[in-house]
């Protein structure tokens, strides 16, 4: 869809980008024209107004990305497959969702589970289109996205308590709070030092930092790593963005989520005596302009494969960890 913006409401980083977009000073408004101006608006400036703008095409980056890697630590003892290939209209992975770089111990004495091959095909778009729409996935409503080895991103929660607090499972998610995974210190979901662990049908999956597979592709301080795609077709990025989303010249710097521990305590929630803030999902808040990031832990700016900007999602230090949403159709 095209957006209509008039170039006398631009702002100077505004302009920037739409140079970025256009390559003509002319289309956005500059070189001294006054006049009003119409351009197609950069990537995901839709968002927020109920419109929709169409990303553009991602092909080319990624699409002939293989992984085939022999894993023989003690949870894994069996090569690591992945094949991402793009039609004209879909980016395709297919996998076995086994993670191709050193891993805890599984099963352990918090998680019971071993890691095990599985048949993981998905197709996503490769002209994703952000709306205003935040949808949420993971659980049984299908992982959020994929890092490029093949291994999901499941970063929702894991398990619940009742209101008392006193009947908790790691394993059940019918209580009225839902216990963080990360980020707490009241349970133990065994996870490894790639803020992963395994579901009961042997699936390997991350709920934050993949820290082994951004060492693997030599993700530092000093480069934006794109190290994913997500269920719309959108792409994953670890850490690190650039402190000026428009600007790929401006330093980089970790990037915050926008969640934020909630004032208000519930009088039905389980005692902050015996889990503190921070325990459960409902303990956090998205607070709009409060970090980097929006709801579903993503923002639109430039990156080093999409120099003309486009929406994306970070993994993140700070909760939610990876994106619990996403923005696309």
């Amino acid at each position: 869809m095209m957006k209509r913006i008039h170039a006398s409401n631009y702002s100077t980083r505004q302009l920037l980008l739409c140079l970025l977009v256009t390559g003509a000073l002319a289309g956005c408004g500059g070189g001294g024209d006054s006049a009003e101006t119409s351009v197609e608006a950069p990537v995901g400036t839709g968002a927020g107004t109920g419109e929709t703008t169409t990303a553009g095409t991602t092909a080319g980056v990624l699409c002939d990305y293989f992984n085939d890697t022999y894993n023989n630590s003690a949870s894994v003892d069996a090569y690591s497959t992945a094949q991402w290939s793009c039609t004209d209209t879909s980016r395709e992975l297919s996998a076995n969702g086994l993670p191709d770089h050193e891993v805890g111990t599984f099963p352990n004495a918090h998680n019971p589970n071993a890691i095990s091959g599985q048949s993981v095909s998905a197709s996503l778009a490769l002209a994703p289109t952000q709306t205003s729409t935040v949808r949420s996935l993971g659980g049984p409503r299908g992982a959020t996205g994929y890092v490029l080895n093949g291994v999901k991103i499941d970063a929702d929660t894991a398990g619940s308590c009742d209101d008392s607090g006193a009947v908790c499972s790691l394993s059940d998610n019918s209580g009225g709070w839902s216990i963080e995974a990360l980020g707490q210190t009241s349970f133990n979901f065994g996870t490894d030092d790639n803020n992963a662990h395994v579901q009961p049908g042997g699936s390997y999956h991350y709920h934050g930092m993949p820290e082994g597979f951004i060492t693997k592709r030599g993700g530092s301080s000093t480069t934006m790593t794109l190290i994913g795609w997500a269920a719309d077709g959108f792409p994953i990025y670890a850490r690190y963005g650039y402190s000026q989303a428009d600007d790929a010249s401006s330093a980089l710097k970790s990037m915050t989520g926008s969640y934020q521990l909630v004032s208000a305590i519930s009088a039905s929630r389980p005692s902050t005596d015996t889990y503190p803030l921070g325990t459960f999902k409902q303990d956090w808040v998205y607070v709009a302009s409060s970090g980097d990031l929006d709801e579903c832990n993503g923002r639109i700016g430039v990156t080093p494969e999409f120099p003309q900007g486009i929406y994306h999602y970070y993994a993140t230090d700070s909760y939610p960890f990876f994106q619990r949403c996403v923005k696309g159709e």
